[in-house]
């Protein structure tokens, strides 16, 4: 099984676009930087909501990414544009790897 963190969050309309631009520098600091990082997925709910799903290897992964915070300047820069966290949710997946 694999770990999912579940966050959703709001960006003002106007830095969307920004947000998206700053999304892949994101991605590659956690693949450099960030053990057991999976992959991310983004999904926009409305003009200002979004959803960041992340798989990681481990809850303890995951753990250790929140601790250390935006300590990389493409994850800082991602997470400047964000206005306010409405939530962060860490679950389990129930599928087998590639099923």
């Amino acid at each position: 099984m694999t770990t999912v963190e579940i966050t959703r969050f709001r960006v003002p309309a106007e830095r969307a676009e920004a947000l998206l631009a700053a999304r892949p520098a994101m991605l590659r600091d956690f693949e450099a930087d960030r053990a057991g990082f999976l992959e991310a997925r983004l999904v926009r709910l409305s003009a200002d909501e979004w959803l960041d799903i992340v798989f990681w290897g481990s809850s303890d992964d995951f753990a250790e990414s929140r601790r250390r915070g935006a300590d990389r300047p493409g994850i800082q820069t991602f997470f400047s544009l964000i206005e306010s966290v409405i939530s962060v949710e860490e679950g389990t997946t129930t599928e087998a790897a590639g099923a």
